[in-house]
């Protein structure tokens, strides 16, 4: 990355606060700019911690994280590292599963004994040595010029990542380090700061004294508790708001089987809906799952013994309780309180030419739609592209993405929100199938003209804004034409190509629609 912008004449001084995954990866964009960067941690280096203490210990990584990662050269790591996951496995409360595809398009992958298919899985993990100590400098950057075939060929199929935040951040950390313009600062906590002068004041653990810093640009990716954007909020003019919802989240694990494989099929993303609240699996590295269950603090707690656990689990959750294991539940379940969840946003983004927020800091949102890092890492792809455009001219480039970016965000904060009501009630209701079936069809039939919502979110580069804009049109479009008519229409028009497409006297090779990165 080091010295990649030659087109700018001055070099930069920049301080980013918060060395998290925004953070460090805003650090190697920076860096691959040319200029001089200040990483400031409260925290100490993730890569020196054993335990990782934080947020979900893994994530979903989509299209837009990856590109964004792309532009620095660590997209083919993170997705050897990664578990690919093609779909929602639904689990009923009788222990039936149910599938729910991301990609409409490969319909012949069904349920799969995951100990049937571990060759190829066993021989990838066996690959990961290298990737499972990001600490090491020996992180090899992809060239960033070279397109990458696994994220653009729209013959493959569709899926999200299962990735470790620990590793991602290590992994980021270690990338930006290897450029000599990048300095670090862990255990240093902001005090104070005057953003329209970029003076900020940092109290290092152990020490007395008080460590002062000026530079002509700072990066507040310090979080939903941001205390860069606290600054903001005492100007006039700044608009914020927050939201708590009412449920909580608190993480358990299935660990693997006895013989070390996955105890589910593994590329999915598990989902118990129960109504009102509902639990996930993702993944993981070992073979384990990561499980959060997601629930009205009022519910956590009432189960305040362990046999109260015991009996609401094998009512609500009889499969996972086997998986888990009784003893375990109890232990992780008691082990600590459940978290809570918060939603924020706030606008303008930005002060004058010297200070700007990103990620969490800006636009915090529930993690239902999986987009938080995603959305994040966008920003510092977004931003870069500015300051390519603009050439490096802060006056022009923090005012255009904060007037830009705020409406996005506000988006993605709203279908965050939206999408914990689908995913923990609405995938049981037979309007919500019939409708993810009717937008399959038309986007097999029309795939530039019908983007499902869940596709154009997850799986392009479209704007958060557009996605929605276009979900709006498609309801209005079927209520103005009508369910019946539209359901009639299309199974007459889908009987018809199938017999077509059977026909040995066609002569049309047909590809697999893709999404339209807009």
């Amino acid at each position: 990355m080091e010295g990649a912008n030659k087109d700018s004449d001055k070099k930069l001084k920049v301080i980013i606060v918060g060395g998290g995954l925004v953070g460090s990866l805003a650090a190697c964009y920076f860096a691959k700019r040319g200029h001089t960067i200040h990483l400031y941690e409260a925290r100490e280096d993730v890569r020196q911690s054993e335990q990782f203490r934080g947020r979900s210990i893994n994530l979903a990584m989509s299209v837009r994280g990856r590109t964004a990662l792309k532009e620095v050269g660590l997209e083919k790591v993170i997705v050897k590292h990664g578990i690919p996951m093609k779909g929602r496995m639904v689990h009923a409360v009788n222990g039936e599963r149910r599938p729910i595809l991301y990609d409409p398009n490969n319909k012949q992958v069904e349920l799969e004994d995951p100990r049937n298919k571990q060759v190829e899985l066993e021989d990838s993990s066996k690959k990961q040595v290298e990737l499972e100590d990001p600490k090491s400098k020996q992180v090899e950057l992809e060239d960033p010029s070279k397109k990458q075939v696994e994220l653009e060929d729209p013959s493959k199929k569709q899926s999200i990542y299962s990735v470790s935040r620990k590793f991602l951040n290590e992994l980021l950390l270690t990338a930006a380090e290897k450029d000599p313009n990048v300095h670090f600062h862990f255990h240093h906590k902001l005090v104070a700061a005057d953003l329209d002068t970029g003076s900020t004041t940092f109290h290092r653990a152990g020490q007395s004294e008080a460590v002062s810093e000026t530079a002509d640009l700072v990066v507040g990716a310090d979080g939903a508790f941001s205390t860069i954007r606290r600054q903001l909020m005492k100007r006039p003019g700044f608009d914020y708001s927050q939201r708590y919802i009412e449920h909580g989240y608190l993480e358990l694990c299935i660990p693997p089987t006895e013989d070390g494989e996955f105890a589910m099929e593994q590329n999915y993303l598990h989902i118990w809906p129960r109504g009102t609240f509902m639990m996930i699996a993702l993944p993981n590295q070992d073979r384990s799952w990561t499980v959060t269950l997601f629930m009205p603090f009022h519910k956590f707690d009432s189960l305040d013994t362990p046999e109260k656990l015991i009996e609401f689990f094998s009512e609500c959750f009889p499969d996972a309780v086997a998986l888990i294991g009784q003893e375990q539940l109890v232990r992780d379940f008691f082990a600590t309180r459940p978290s809570s969840l918060v939603s924020v946003k706030c606008k303008p983004y930005h002060i004058g030419c010297t200070a700007l927020i990103i990620g969490d800091a800006a636009h915090a949102m529930v993690p239902f739609y999986g987009q938080g890092m995603n959305a994040g890492f966008e920003d510092c792809r977004l931003l870069d592209e500015l300051m390519e455009r603009h050439n490096d001219d802060l006056s022009l480039v923090l005012p255009e993405f904060s007037q830009t970016r705020n409406e996005d965000a506000e988006a993605i904060c709203d279908l965050a929100m939206y999408n914990y009501i689908e995913m923990r009630d609405l995938v049981n209701k037979r309007s919500f199938l019939w409708r993810k079936k009717l937008d399959e069809l038309l986007f097999w039939l029309f795939p530039r003209q019908w983007v499902p919502l869940y596709t154009s979110v997850t799986f392009s580069n479209m704007s958060y804004t557009k996605c929605l804009s276009n979900k709006q049109w498609q309801d209005k479009m079927i209520e103005r034409t009508g369910i019946l008519k539209v359901t009639v229409l299309l199974l007459v028009l889908f009987v018809y190509l199938t017999v077509w497409m059977s026909s040995p006297d066609t002569r049309v090779t047909w590809r697999s629609p893709q999404v339209i990165e807009l």
